[in-house]
């Protein structure tokens, strides 16, 4: 039996990578060529900047169609993450065979913005699989979500249950240009005062000239091993704040963004908070947006971290979110 998979993110790749041995079909479509035998490299996907995106578009229009075609050998058909892709793709496999189960894996966040998305996800997605436990209340009574846990917990291997005192902080600054040479700066300005060992991570392979002077920094590769060792973190928005929230080491939230990309963000934005562990259990740990990334800021948020209470509360968000994805979801996918 086969499944035709739509994975484009590294990240969405990570959780594919815990999920495929839990099923019983073999993965066909778009995904990492550690994965298996996909459809197209992924090198040839990574697009940066709407430039790039606009003359990439004819090529995604016929990955698109291929995998249209790809999905009338499929058994079923798994969407993780991608919706600028994975939805209107869902739309065609329908439209072409409408009796062809659509699953969706890592939901587009649409309870944030876009929430017209949440209709077409209705229309054209037959189960959603759900890693947060309040998105569900967005989504009609009758249709067919479920909370399998969160892909986190699966991926993260140890957690503190004591405050950590290594003298080591962490600085994450992003895996984007755009992120790195905003935040890099400032890290930089923070850490000349900070008299403990500052942990750099770098994405493997990443190209070391975008951070300029790193002499004072230990580079590591290993965000989940850098944030469990260090006593507080300071980290650009996304993915890694969530990780150090679940790991229990005390953070500030820190992102710069283009000022027309904020501005339209702020508009169309649902909520009001950056974090997801501060949109789950409210006010977690410090964000800081645009011009409050400051050095000043930053170093009074480290001077007022409290690890104890930090560390309660990540346990919280542990029981929150209850366990890893990669089993339930399978079981949903198997069934």
């Amino acid at each position: 039996m086969k499944i035709a998979i739509s994975a484009f993110e590294k990240s969405a790749n990570l959780h594919l990578r815990y999920l495929l041995p839990h099923l019983k079909y073999k993965p066909i479509g778009i995904f990492d060529k550690s994965l298996g035998d996909p459809l197209v490299d992924l090198q040839e996907l990574a697009v940066m900047g709407f430039v790039d995106a606009a003359k990439k578009l004819p090529f995604f229009l016929q990955l698109k169609k291929e995998m249209v075609k790809l999905a009338k050998e499929a058994d079923k058909v798994l969407l993780i993450d991608a919706s600028g892709f994975n939805l209107p793709l869902a739309k065609a496999i329908k439209k072409e065979y409408p009796n062809k189960e659509i699953i969706y894996y890592i939901l587009p966040q649409a309870w944030a913005w876009r929430r017209g998305r949440i209709k077409t996800i209705e229309k054209y997605v037959d189960k959603a699989l759900s890693i947060l436990p309040f998105e569900k209340k967005y989504y009609s009574p009758n249709y067919n979500i479920k909370y399998v846990g969160h892909p986190l917990l699966d991926e993260i291997k140890t957690f503190k249950e004591t405050p950590t005192k290594s003298d080591k902080v962490v600085f994450m600054p992003g895996s984007r240009r755009a992120e790195i040479q905003s935040l890099m700066p400032i890290f930089k300005e923070v850490r000349k005062a900070i008299d403990k060992e500052a942990l750099l991570v770098i994405p493997q392979n990443f190209d070391l000239t975008i951070y300029g002077d790193i002499s004072d920094f230990t580079v590591t590769h290993d965000a989940h091993k850098a944030l469990y060792e260090a006593e507080f973190g300071f980290i650009c928005s996304g993915t890694a704040t969530l990780e150090a929230s679940l790991i229990g080491t005390p953070l500030a939230l820190c992102y710069i963004a283009k000022p027309l990309d904020y501005f339209l963000a702020k508009q169309f934005a649902k909520i009001d908070r950056a974090g997801l562990a501060n949109i789950m259990l409210g006010d977690m740990h410090p964000e800081f947006l645009q011009e409050s990334v400051t050095k000043e800021n930053l170093l009074q948020a480290y001077k007022n971290a409290n690890p104890k209470e930090f560390l309660q509360k990540s346990k919280k968000l542990r029981q929150y979110l209850a366990h890893g994805s990669a089993a339930e979801a399978a079981r949903e996918i198997n069934a």
